[in-house]
């Protein structure tokens, strides 16, 4: 049984809600938003690659750039199954927008150039997952083990995170299973989706793993407070790890309007290919679907008030990333992208300022959801385009 897992980062999203900041031209997985100097992809990248055996350098960065030469078939090992003396870079692949490709390589210069698939339009994770499953399939063979990863995930603890994925890995490994990780629920909240745990099916790495009894959309906060009170529910971290053999003969059966046409056509069909998230096309009808309920400190980063999240003080009334002069002003999201920028504020309370070249943005915590109607008005009107 061979558990050389096989990471693929989900790289292509807009990252809408963190606009200004981010923007066509620099999209959030692009962004350091904790404070690092690591961007959101350099460090899911920096975590994964140690999963392999890979070490980044020292003080949190990656390598110096290597030239990455000959034939990828070559590079990839003479046979399928013949894993062994792939490690870190190598194994990991990256599968990205045509727009923001460019923008990946010279993030992550490191990755090998066959590692990194380039999706012509964005169809959505469904489309994302079959297409990666296929290349690593035709490359390893049908019982490579895969996992997905979102680019845009922050992880407290990397030791607990790699003991989890070793656990799931084992248990991809060994059992015809779609492997989620459902995170342990620390307030009811109404912007996850949740997973229910059924019967137990054993421990991995210690770790119990339960079959899945269903997936949840976004709950109101009644619902959320009454799956907390249960104990079975986790929230739904949208990772995954499986056989590549195991996942496309699911996608045959629940998905097969994404998985024929791309094993027919190949990429050249992406643009055809219906957009479906992976939760809707597969997840929410297979019975292979198994869930381990972890906990090593995770946040999605899905809006500014994630910032707050990670960054808050007890000694400071706002989170500032910025020169802030204020009065009367209490938790506030502050920041610019300048460190020439002063933002001052007085009497306010609640709000999140950004400031990013061109444009200034003033939101209540409460309505940073609602920054994806603001692009909206802003795309249908021509004066505003380069603000996009």
């Amino acid at each position: 049984m061979n558990t050389l897992l096989f990471p693929v980062i989900l790289a292509g999203g807009k990252g809408e809600r963190f606009w200004p900041l981010s923007r066509k031209d620099r999209p959030k997985q692009f962004l350091s938003l904790d404070g690092s100097s690591r961007s959101l992809l350099q460090a899911t990248a920096d975590r994964l690659i140690k999963l392999g055996g890979g070490e980044s350098s020292a003080a949190g960065g990656f390598p110096t750039p290597v030239a990455h030469g000959g034939n990828p078939q070559d590079r990839a090992g003479s046979s399928a199954g013949d894993w062994g003396t792939r490690t870190g870079w190598d194994s990991l692949w990256v599968i990205t927008s045509s727009q923001i490709a460019e923008g990946v390589r010279q993030q992550l210069p490191e990755l090998p150039v066959e590692n990194l698939l380039i999706e012509s339009e964005g169809r959505d994770t469904a489309a994302a997952v079959a297409w990666a499953s296929l290349e690593i399939k035709r490359r390893y063979g049908e019982d490579a083990v895969i996992g997905f990863f979102p680019a845009d995930h922050w992880i407290a603890d990397e030791e607990a995170f790699a003991h989890t994925l070793s656990a799931a890995t084992q248990l991809a490994a060994s059992t015809a299973a779609i492997v989620t990780l459902g995170i342990k629920p620390t307030f009811p909240s109404t912007g996850y989706g949740y997973i229910e745990q059924g019967e137990k099916i054993g421990s991995f790495n210690e770790l119990p793993a339960y079959h899945v009894n269903r997936f949840t959309e976004k709950p109101n906060r009644e619902t959320a407070e009454t799956f907390l009170s249960t104990g079975r529910f986790s929230w739904n971290s949208g990772m995954f790890v499986f056989r590549a053999g195991v996942v496309l003969k699911e996608l045959h059966t629940h998905a097969p309007e994404i998985i024929e046409p791309l094993e027919q056509q190949g990429a050249d069909i992406y643009p055809q290919l219906p957009k479906k998230s992976i939760d809707y096309a597969l997840m929410e009808k297979t019975t292979l679907a198994y869930v381990l309920p972890v906990d090593f400190g995770w946040d999605d980063l899905g809006d500014w008030n994630a910032i707050e999240r990670l960054l808050k003080t007890e000694e400071n009334p706002n989170v500032e990333l910025a020169t802030h002069i204020g009065l009367d002003t209490q938790g506030a999201i502050i920041y610019a992208s300048n460190p020439e920028d002063v933002v001052v504020t007085i009497g306010l309370e609640d709000v999140v300022i950004v400031r990013d070249r061109n444009v200034t943005l003033v939101v209540n915590k409460e309505r940073t959801q609602e920054i994806k109607q603001i692009l909206k008005i802003l795309q249908s009107d021509p004066r505003f385009t380069d603000l996009l």
